[in-house]
């Protein structure tokens, strides 16, 4: 009696694709900018879990060195990191981490950034100056970054092509007017980012690899 063919066996290669394929995907996003421009908002905003938050209140020795200039109403200040969630698409999260925004915290920025696709730099337009740290840091360091203008109810509203050159932006970085309260605001900024970070690493891989090889 013969052995009886039950056809190919099966490609362990192509199952190994195929997983990789529908494997979830995480990627890490940083969310920063100056005192007050609203990361712990849209953090909290967008967050499909209830948001790690490390907020302390304002102290009357940190009236010395926080500048609360145009931001009078706010009480509290993140002094570790937020934390959150967003399903941007089936397969495909964000881990957000929302940095704090005064100097005497930028040491924890170094940690924070290891690993992150990108960075969403909030803008107040009442204090821009504010953000321009967090330009500097991203752009010395090539993480890909959007600047996203929170529009507060009671600043002058500008255009993006007005606040990109505002902050001296490289030619191609994006800019986005936003409101850090609403869900789907913020999840359009995040989508933006993860576009733009897309675009910008894969051009820097093909960059690494060089031209194809001509014939010899």
């Amino acid at each position: 009696m013969g052995l009886q063919d039950d056809g190919p066996a099966p490609d362990a290669g192509a199952d190994a694709g195929a997983d990789a394929e529908s494997a979830p995907l995480a990627l890490k996003i940083l969310v920063a900018g100056g005192f007050g421009a609203g990361k712990t908002t849209l953090v909290g905003s967008v967050s499909e879990i209830r948001p790690l938050r490390t907020e302390e209140l304002l102290s009357r020795a940190g009236e010395m060195v926080d500048d609360t200039g145009g931001v009078g109403r706010k009480t509290t200040t993140t002094v570790a990191m937020d934390f959150g969630r967003i399903t941007i698409r089936a397969g495909l999260s964000l881990y957000l981490f929302g940095t704090p925004g005064q100097d005497r915290f930028w040491f924890l920025w170094d940690e924070l950034s290891q690993g992150a696709l990108g960075a969403v730099v909030l803008a107040d337009t009442r204090r821009l100056e504010d953000c321009f740290p967090a330009v500097d840091y991203f752009e010395h360091r090539r993480i890909p970054f959007v600047v996203a203008v929170n529009c507060f109810t009671d600043a002058r509203r500008y255009g993006a092509n007005e606040v990109a050159r505002a902050l001296d932006l490289e030619q191609g970085t994006p800019v986005v007017l936003c409101d850090a309260r609403d869900k789907d605001s913020g999840k359009e900024v995040l989508v933006r980012l993860v576009e733009y970070a897309g675009r910008v690493h894969t051009a820097r891989l093909l960059d690494s690899v060089g031209p194809p090889a001509g014939p010899h």
